[in-house]
């Protein structure tokens, strides 16, 4: 799980506005932070499928939430995929 602190810096960076907390942007951001987490933990326990599964849930759940940035609003699309680094 996500820090407290280090989630509301991610929200801060990634929110649309001073009151945002559930734009697909900073929603985005905090799947792939998490993402990343569960990818340095696979490194040392490959054997833990629970988790695998739980993080293939969070990468198909990304994945939908660009879709759905990208069919409403290509702009926001391509800067989200810039600045958090995602290859598409």
């Amino acid at each position: 799980m996500l820090a407290r602190e280090q989630k509301q810096a991610l929200i801060d960076q990634h929110r649309t506005h001073p009151t945002d907390t559930g734009s697909p942007e900073v929603q985005i951001a905090l799947l792939s932070e998490r993402i990343g987490q569960l990818t340095e933990h696979f490194k040392e326990h490959q054997k833990d499928h629970g988790s695998r599964r739980g993080l293939l849930m969070l990468v198909s759940k990304r994945r939908r939430l660009l879709d759905y940035l990208k069919t409403y609003d290509s702009e926001r699309y391509k800067t989200v995929v810039h600045k958090l680094g995602l290859r598409k």
